[in-house]
């Protein structure tokens, strides 16, 4: 009890310190103001697909038809697409193969099965995962790859689709 007694002794004394002035000093404690902090959403952004992304995307959907990347002059410029998610934090893609005209094999692949691919990969890793989705263009076919509706969105990509527009 004796500690309470100092304190509230030596706020007295304290108190009666100061300039003299007869008012009695008086503590002004500001109000609280609350302030919303908003922190910027990632987006879901359309990226460019570089040379060493398309050159990944080949290699990647050439070894899943079983067939070397030599056996195809590249991915359909019109229909290749790239995009990162950050609700996933995946990279997600979606090219058509163009088949060289010397390999049989690639020519049957992309005629059979469309040689079109979806691809996804988490941010901290270069290997893709490829889906084939060479029915993906006919009515009622079953995507392989639910492709989020944002990237959908960026790709201009009708929803709950997992092939571009004609």
């Amino acid at each position: 009890m004796k500690i309470p007694v100092l304190v509230l002794s030596s706020a007295f004394v304290l108190s009666s310190c100061g300039s003299g002035s007869a008012t009695n000093p008086t503590t002004t404690i500001p109000s609280t103001t609350t302030v919303a902090v908003t922190t910027p959403t990632a987006v879901t952004q359309n990226l460019t697909v570089t040379p060493s992304v398309r050159l990944g995307l080949l290699n990647a959907a050439a070894a899943f038809h079983g067939l070397p990347a030599s056996d195809y002059t590249g991915l359909l410029a019109a229909k290749t697409y790239y995009a990162f998610d950050p609700s996933t934090d995946r990279y997600y893609a979606a090219a058509g193969l163009v088949p060289k005209p010397s390999s049989y094999k690639a020519q049957v692949g992309t005629q059979d099965d469309g040689a079109y691919n979806l691809f996804t990969r988490r941010s901290n890793t270069s290997t893709w995962t490829v889906f084939n989705d060479g029915l993906g263009g006919v009515q009622g076919a079953i995507c392989p790859l639910v492709i989020p509706a944002t990237v959908l969105k960026v790709w201009h990509w009708t929803a709950h689709s997992c092939y571009p527009g004609p």
